[in-house]
Parts: C-alpha cells; sequence; structure tokens
C-alpha cells in the first residue's frame, strides 16, 4: 500500500486502484501535487474491504483487475451507505463506447481511457468532488428544510398511516413497519425519527439483507483491534454511533437466530460488548426495524425468535404497495419527476392524460421505488416537455403477470419469460440490487445471472436500488 501521511484526514481523499504499479505511482504523484490525500491498492478486493473502514470523496478504478472486476466492484460501492458512498471514476486501457456507457449507468461519474493525461485526470477529479459536495449540500438543506420527510399521497391508507405518525410521534417506543419491498418503509422510519423528540440526534441505517453473515455483528455492535483477522483497527458499531437517537434495522426478518439473540439482549439492558471488547458499552436507542417478510410465519418456521419479535412490535406500521393506492401514482409521479427535472437542470416534465392512465393500469411489483426510477428514466432521456403514454416504458403484460397471465400473453414461453424476469426482478429488490446476494437466493452463479438478466432485458443499473 502506498500514499498517505500526517494530513489524510484534513484533505478530499482519493483512493487509486490499479494493478499496474507504475500508473499507482503515477497517479498518486499527479493527485497528491494536486493537494489530495491519496492511497493506492492493486484490486477490487482490498478497496472494497478498505471502503468499510475509510470514507473517500472519489475512487479510481481500473476496469480489468485480477479478481473480481472494476464493473463488480462498482456494483459493491452501490451497498454502501449513500454518505460514505465515493464518487468513482473508471479507468482503462482496453475502453470503448460501449463499456463508458455501461460504467456511467452502473453510476460511475466519468469514465478515463488510458494513456492518461495529467489535464485530464486532474479536471475530471477536481469535477467529481465538487459534485460530491453539491450532492452532500442538496442533502443537508434539505434536512434543515422541514420537519421531516414527506409521505406523499391522498389515498385513504396513506391518510391514516400519516395519522398514526403523529399520534404516535411524541413516543419512545419500539416500531416495526411491515410492508413489500419498494413500498418506503425507511421514508416512514425517517419520519418517525423526525417528528420524535430525538429528531436532532443520529438516524443510522442497517440494512440485515445486504451485510454478510460474518460481518454483520461486527456492523452493529463494532469490534476491537485484533479481535479477528482482519480487524486492522477498531471499529464503532452501527448501535453506538445511534447513541440517543435511532438505529432503523431494514429488512431484520433476514438476520440470523445468532444475531438475533445479541440484538434481544441490547434491546433488554441497552448494553452490549463490541467483539475483542472486555467493558460492555452502555447506550441509550430507539430501535426501528422493518420487514418485507411474515414475520410470525417466520417465527413458526423457526427462522425468527418470537420474544424479539415481541420486543420489536411495540407499534405496528403498515405500508400498503401502490397497487393499494392507485389514486396516490399521479401525485407521486409528478413529484418525482419535479425533483429529477431539477436535479439535473431539465426542463419541467408535464404527463398526458394516456400516461397519467398508463401507469395506473400498470401492477406495479416495485412499487413506489420501481415508479420513482421510471420517473427519473424519463427526465434523463426525454428533452420534450410533454410526456405521453409512447415515452412511457411499461409493457402492458407485466401489469398482473401472477394473476391472469392467459389474458396477457399468446404462449407458455412468453408467460414462463415474464414470471421469470418478475421473480428476478423482486430478489433484487429485497436484496436492495445486491447481484451476488441475489444469485446465492435463486440458487445460481453469479455469471448465469448476469447472462439471464440481460437476455430479459434487466439492467444492472436497475438491480442497484
Amino acid at each position: 500500500m502506498e500514499g498517505s501521511g500526517s494530513e489524510y484526514m484534513s484533505r478530499d481523499r482519493i483512493l487509486v486502484v490499479d494493478d499496474e504499479p507504475g500508473i499507482r505511482q503515477s497517479l498518486l504523484g499527479v493527485l497528491e501535487d494536486e493537494g489530495y490525500a491519496v492511497k493506492t491498492l492493486e484490486t477490487a478486493e482490498q478497496a472494497l474491504e478498505d471502503l468499510q473502514q475509510h470514507a473517500y470523496e472519489v475512487v479510481l478504478m481500473d476496469i480489468w483487475l485480477p479478481g473480481m472486476d472494476g464493473l463488480e466492484a462498482l456494483l459493491r460501492m452501490e451497498e454502501l451507505p449513500l454518505e460514505d458512498r465515493p464518487q468513482v471514476i473508471m479507468i482503462s486501457g482496453h475502453g470503448n463506447i460501449e463499456t463508458a456507457v455501461k460504467a456511467t449507468k452502473m453510476g460511475a461519474f466519468d469514465f478515463l481511457e488510458k494513456p492518461l493525461t495529467i489535464e485530464k485526470v486532474s479536471v475530471t477529479v477536481k469535477n467529481a468532488v465538487e459534485q460530491l459536495r453539491l450532492q452532500r449540500e442538496v442533502q443537508r438543506l434539505r434536512e434543515q428544510s422541514g420537519p421531516g420527510p414527506e409521505i406523499i399521497g391522498e389515498s385513504v391508507p396513506v391518510k391514516a398511516l400519516r395519522q398514526q405518525l403523529k399520534l404516535m410521534a411524541g413516543t419512545n417506543g419500539r416500531v416495526l413497519i411491515y410492508g413489500e419491498s419498494g413500498v418506503g418503509k425507511e421514508l416512514v422510519a425517517r419520519a418517525i425519527h423526525a417528528y420524535s423528540a430525538r429528531a436532532k440526534e443520529a438516524f443510522v441505517e442497517v440494512n440485515c439483507a445486504t451485510i454478510p453473515e460474518d460481518m454483520i455483528e461486527s456492523e452493529l455492535f463494532g469490534h476491537r483491534k485484533g479481535s479477528f483477522p482482519g480487524a486492522a483497527e477498531d471499529k464503532i458499531g452501527k448501535f453506538e454511533k445511534a447513541h440517543g437517537g435511532t438505529l432503523f434495522l431494514d429488512e431484520v426478518g433476514d438476520m440470523s437466530l445468532k444475531t438475533q439473540a445479541k440484538v434481544l439482549r441490547v434491546l433488554e439492558e441497552q448494553r452490549f460488548e463490541p467483539l475483542g471488547a472486555v467493558d460492555p458499552v452502555q447506550v441509550d436507542v430507539r430501535v426501528i426495524a422493518a420487514t418485507n417478510k411474515n414475520l410470525e410465519m417466520e417465527i413458526e418456521r423457526g427462522n425468527f425468535r418470537e420474544d424479539l419479535f415481541y420486543r420489536l412490535n411495540v407499534i405496528p406500521f403498515y405500508v400498503p404497495p401502490l397497487r393499494e393506492r392507485v389514486e396516490d401514482i399521479g401525485l407521486l409521479a409528478n413529484h418525482f419527476l419535479k425533483s429529477f427535472a431539477t436535479a439535473y437542470g431539465r426542463k419541467p416534465k408535464e404527463l398526458t392524460s394516456e400516461a397519467y392512465r398508463t401507469l395506473q393500469d400498470y401492477h406495479w411489483p416495485g412499487n413506489v421505488r420501481e415508479l420513482k426510477n421510471l420517473m427519473e428514466r424519463i427526465v434523463i432521456m426525454n428533452p420534450q416537455s410533454n410526456i405521453d403514454a409512447r415515452h412511457v416504458p411499461l409493457h402492458p403484460a407485466k401489469r398482473s403477470v401472477f394473476e391472469r397471465p392467459i389474458d396477457f400473453f399468446g404462449s407458455l414461453a412468453e408467460v414462463r419469460e415474464a414470471a421469470e424476469r418478475e421473480y428476478i426482478l423482486k430478489k433484487l429488490e429485497e436484496t436492495k440490487g445486491n447481484i451476488s446476494r441475489t444469485a446465492e437466493l435463486l440458487g445460481m452463479e453469479r455469471s448465469n445471472l448476469y447472462r439471464k438478466m440481460k437476455t430479459l432485458g434487466i439492467a444492472t443499473k436497475d438491480a442497484a436500488y
């Protein structure tokens, strides 16, 4: 490992990942001359491990690396918490337009071809840092602009949800939020925190479905240096980070029984021991949990502890799927169109009545998240102001695949393909787009899943929710 010094934490931090020593040394010199704090690594695996421990503003990463390639590592970085996610610039000596487009669609800030020039590297990194600062400033202003996240909708279920939120906002009771993937459970959790007495303290999120089993205890409770192989320094866990505030355990139904037992103990005692620690850490944390599973059924199957369920389920919330609140689709669509048009500096967009009907006829298996992604795509891909039905890329056949497929398809092959697509999308939603985890749930190799997704027209960008 090269780079780094005493001023490391006071400057913008850059991580360079390339298997060529000459490229690493060259970029180290150029970027340090520009005033950045730079660390260099050889593999994507090293980079992902380092990103779990350290924060960077920008990652410059070669696509062609030994072991895991840069594009897969880029997908893995999408799993990092939003506040810890760096801007990623992909570099390659074998680049082409198709690779560049793929990288940017997957979330890369930009794409550079070798041989690199000092001017191009300097300008691209500077722009990436400025863009990240702008994003963080926008987020800070959003958090300061109002009492809490806006829950949009005028349907009966959403009005009932807002009313329930007002009734319990001032309490400190634990909350369990139920709902399908993509309905907005995190939004409700943030609203509960924002309207509580803990609003000025930290809101810390943990997605239990995307953290590997061998890492989740360290993620929740932290560890001490040397407590296990690879623990090179102390790490503060999410429970300790949430002290005085709220800890959001998303997809809590995916937590192992071993971890469930430790979480139960923390809820009972409000203290825990980090891995490798001698003395316990005392905390004051309000826990909000969410799940897309039927936990009572999981209890019967032996997958979830009954005592933990009753500890979490003090105040239950149910967030309805989008298909049960059709009257809110137009309000949500317009909200997302306005937000993305502002964010991307595009003309305001307006949906025609035909476009509204297309949206309302769709089944929305991905719920509000799917609608949000669609509106972002529309803003990016359509320069015109009026959006009609032909600009809304929703296939009528996908509106209700599992209800009456005979009404929508002409052949058994079409039914099978649509069912496979819906099922893979559902699993991608459950894992927040984690390809490796999705492949594991489907019982197939990751490379086979990529090929299947390509065959079914599921883009990897759509997988990163």
